[in-house]
């Protein structure tokens, strides 16, 4: 039987809609290019003159946009130049240790406006939440901000919240950080809303971002400092896990380290055993190298021939241990290696591990060193907040989000 319904005629953008996905487009552009003219950001959008002009006007109507002065020295008259309101919109950033609480402040241009470090060793675990809530206060204020300003906050933790219990696991060694309604609390303390997440997954954001992941979107990034833990990203996303323990590799037994049992009450397990800081420095001792902490004698034995180099050839070795069996289940286009040991050890032991790598595991994915400067952690909370309240700020038509970046999912609850 022939079917007479009449075809549906293909549906058409709405004018609101069109708009907004103009508007959109013109705020990333502004963001990634500085300020612009009508002229330049038509001929960026496609829009013709006098539709660029609508738009700048209606941004510049939200508060969105800014004029910030005219071009200078070419022919003709000088033009109005446009960028993104700074005060649009405000976020934090946290890197969050046993030791200290790194908080960062920035506009929506991801201009930071001020930074601090907190020292939290010996706080009561009762007053925890209170006590970062009280630094990001004040780093809110160092910011020249009023209180409240904040549209989103993310915070770094070296643990992982489950998305089906909400509580924080992998973190024993975080006291005041395992409240069963821990991202509701500090939303509540904080006055914005709240993501948590893994501080290595974090530090893989920001070099995607900006750093040597670049243009990557299967890598592995390890991090070794006091412990040791790893971030996959698989088709651009950071992979979790079903309870967010993806890349808790410091659990995991490997080769020349002792099988640990009951890892839970141990806290502790084969590949940290290998090459976290403590066994760094008990390695360096075995070598005749006294330092004070893993990075000091990491930077000792780049200056001590024959027993230096010995030294930094078995570290190589340990750290090229762990990534063999990484790289063997993954097969990444890309190791970042990170943290405190590959810092300290730059390319030398970048080389090294390189090496060794080649020799242990088929897959020979290239191995890079971070290229983000100062905390890696803070900037990549920096760059997950700013993804999410851009979002936020930037929608000037009600509708379902965009994908997020590397960030992925995210546990958040409001007051």
């Amino acid at each position: 039987m022939t079917d007479t319904t009449p075809a549906r005629p293909p549906l058409a953008g709405t004018p609101s809609l069109l708009r907004a996905i103009n508007d959109r487009a013109a705020l990333e552009l502004l963001l990634a290019n500085g300020p612009l003219s009508r002229t330049q950001l038509g001929t960026l959008t496609g829009l013709s003159k006098p539709t660029a002009s609508q738009l700048l006007t209606r941004l510049e109507s939200a508060g969105l946009v800014e004029s910030v002065g005219t071009t200078a020295g070419g022919p003709g008259p000088n033009a109005q130049l446009y960028q993104v309101n700074p005060a649009a919109g405000y976020v934090a950033g946290l890197d969050v240790t046993p030791s200290r609480v790194r908080v960062a402040v920035a506009d929506i241009t991801g201009t930071t406006l001020a930074e601090q470090v907190v020292p939290s060793r010996g706080w009561p675990a009762a007053e925890t939440l209170e006590r970062t809530a009280a630094a990001v206060a004040d780093t809110v204020r160092e910011a020249g901000l009023a209180d409240g300003s904040l549209h989103e906050i993310v915070i770094g933790v070296p643990g992982a919240l489950d998305p089906v219990t909400g509580k924080l696991g992998y973190a024993s060694h975080l006291p005041g950080w395992h409240s069963p309604r821990l991202v509701a609390e500090l939303t509540a303390a904080l006055g914005a809303p709240v993501s948590i997440e893994n501080d290595v997954n974090l530090a893989a954001v920001a070099e995607q971002s900006f750093g040597a992941a670049q243009g990557c979107e299967d890598f592995v990034l390890l991090w070794a400092a006091e412990g040791i833990g790893a971030a996959i990203v698989i088709a651009g996303r950071l992979h979790r896990g079903f309870t967010g323990g993806a890349g808790e590799v410091g659990y995991m037994p490997v080769p020349g380290a002792p099988v640990v049992h009951r890892l839970r009450r141990k806290n502790s397990g084969g590949f940290q055993e290998l090459a976290g800081a403590p066994a760094v420095l008990a390695l360096a001792r075995e070598h005749g190298l006294a330092a004070p902490t893993a990075e000091a004698a990491i930077e000792l034995a780049l200056d001590t021939p024959g027993a230096g180099d010995r030294f930094l050839d078995v570290l190589a070795e340990r750290l090229a241990v762990g990534l063999a069996v990484i790289v063997s289940v993954v097969d990444p286009e890309l190791v970042v290696i990170s943290g405190d040991v590959p810092t300290a050890g730059g390319d030398r032991l970048r080389g090294l591990v390189q090496d060794a790598l080649a020799g242990l595991s088929i897959p020979r994915p290239e191995v890079r060193s971070s290229t983000v400067p100062g905390s890696p952690v803070l900037h990549g909370a920096l760059q997950r907040a700013l993804a999410t309240a851009r979002e936020a700020v930037f929608s000037t038509l009600p509708g379902p989000p965009s994908q997020a970046p590397a960030g992925g999912t995210r546990m958040r609850s409001t007051p």
